[in-house]
């Protein structure tokens, strides 16, 4: 079933609901079972391994990166695919009040893309960490990681759609253009987003042509060009203003992209407009 993971987060954000039961699962190659899903409904997330689960015969193949929903009492065959054993983290929960809308999450199945994500990897573990520790402490930090969980999972997916790539670019984009003249870093910024450094230089260059370590360069040294040209600052002030603490490395790729030195740049086109019209550096 395709599911449309605005929808759904609006329909998470309107349900009652508490987490049933947290279990861990490893199974063995070729091992296959037709069964029933339990009483509550509950999110499969892959840890490692391959497996096909059929909800009364619709199937959806997990893996890493991907996480099934199963509704509640619902005739499940499951088998485990490949040489390698199959583990995953199975959250169930009970919907706790009649839910808002035309669909009820009990009686449905659907699978969600989020990708690879460190951080919901480490949610996941800490969520299964907390469900087994006693008291009511614990209790309570279940619930949250569980909604902490389904925020990235929601999050994630978004960010693999259309729609969401589109987002991401302009979002990590205007951080750049607000932002060029810290100390940031591909990683850095892949980490504040919530995904792997693939996936964002996979969006950048969707978008922009050039992955996104070369666009915060690209970006960085058209900021330099302009304060070369608007006042008589030292190179060493100029770099250090655009993110580049070291003026020698700074002027290096300055002049490997514009084809001349930040202070031939500067006696060159200070005074002669038809240079660089549009404020770009040739890439």
């Amino acid at each position: 079933m395709k599911m449309d993971i605005n929808k759904l987060a609006e329909h998470f954000a309107r349900t009652s609901f508490q987490v049933e039961q947290v279990c861990r699962y490893v199974r063995e190659p070729g091992l296959s079972c037709d069964d029933y899903t339990e009483p509550f409904p509950g999110f499969v997330f892959p840890l490692r391994g391959k497996a096909e689960f059929d909800f009364s015969g619709t199937s959806y193949t997990l893996a890493p990166g991907h996480v099934v929903h199963g509704g509640a009492r619902m005739s499940l065959n499951r088998r485990v695919l490949g040489n390698a054993g199959w583990e995953y983290l199975l959250v169930l929960y009970r919907v706790c009040a009649p839910e808002p809308s035309g669909f009820s999450l009990s009686k449905t199945h659907f699978q969600l893309t989020p990708g690879q994500s460190p951080r919901l990897t480490e949610l996941l573990e800490l969520l299964w960490r907390s469900s087994g520790e006693p008291g009511g402490i614990s209790a309570f930090q279940t619930e949250t990681l569980f909604r902490c969980v389904l925020e990235e999972l929601f999050v994630c997916v978004r960010n693999q759609s259309s729609d969401g790539e589109q987002a991401l670019f302009e979002q990590v984009s205007r951080y750049i253009h607000e932002h060029y003249m810290d100390g940031l870093s591909v990683r850095a910024l892949a980490e504040q987003n919530d995904i792997n450094e693939n996936r964002l230089f996979y969006v950048f260059k969707k978008y922009a042509g050039m992955g996104p370590g070369k666009y915060l360069m690209a970006y960085r040294l058209n900021r330099a060009k302009e304060c070369l040209l608007a006042n008589d600052a030292p190179i060493g002030e100029v770099a250090k203003s655009v993110g580049y603490a070291d003026a020698l490395y700074f002027s290096r790729i300055f002049k490997k992209q514009a084809g001349v030195s930040p202070a031939e740049f500067r006696g060159r086109f200070r005074n002669n407009p038809y240079g660089f019209q549009d404020g770009s550096i040739p890439l």
